[in-house]
Formats: C-alpha cells, structure tokens, sequence
C-alpha cells in the first residue's frame, strides 16, 4: 500500500516538473532577447506562448530571431546608413594612396625642369 502511494507521489512529482520544465524553456528567447534590449521582444514573448501549443516547433526560430540582435552592433549589417570600420579604412587607404601619386608628381616635375 505505501508503495502505491509513493509510486503516484513520484509519478505527480515527475509529470508538475516536466510542467514546469517546458514552460521555463519557452521563455529563453524572451529572456535573451530582454538582455539584448531586442527591439522586438514582446512579439518574441508572444511568438514564444504560440510556440508552447504547436509543441515548440517554432522555438529554433524564436531562438535565432533573439539572438541575431545585439544593441551595439544592430543586426549586423550596418548602423544608420553609417560605413563600417573596414570600408572606412580602406577608403582612407585609397585616399592616401592618390595624396601619395599626386605629391609624387608633384616631386618628379621640378627635376624634369632643371635637366
């Protein structure tokens, strides 16, 4: 008899954990995307409750969408219509390049002259 009712003890402890284990990992993306100040992280939240009743088939989605976003770099693409580091360096490397070529020839004229 005490077998019984530790059997059905063990079996309410198993089934209200696992409960509670889904609904905690439903709500990974959101936290994720509320530690990134996402900018969509409500709709992540809601998107992640939807996600609960089609059994998490689209929680991989929820989880790349929330982590795609990062506040100091935006999506990654560009910030504001701004260059990035690279291009910036790189157009001033051919702005020196062409300084370089002009005070080049600028220096061989004067020597043309005197010959």
């Amino acid at each position: 008899m005490f077998l019984d009712y530790f059997a059905l003890g063990v079996l309410v402890f198993v089934v209200v954990t696992l409960f509670y284990a889904v609904i905690a990992i439903h709500d990974i993306p959101h936290l994720m995307a509320k530690a990134r100040n996402h900018p969509h992280q409500d709709a992540i939240h809601v998107a992640g409750w939807v996600s609960l009743f089609t059994l998490h088939a689209i929680w991989p989605f929820l989880f790349i969408w929330a982590t795609i976003y990062r506040e100091d770099r935006g999506w990654g693409i560009r910030q504001d219509g701004k260059l990035s580091a690279e291009a910036e360096a790189n157009a001033e490397i051919a702005r020196l390049h062409a300084r370089i070529a002009e005070l080049e020839a600028q220096t061989s004229e004067p020597q043309r002259e005197n010959a």
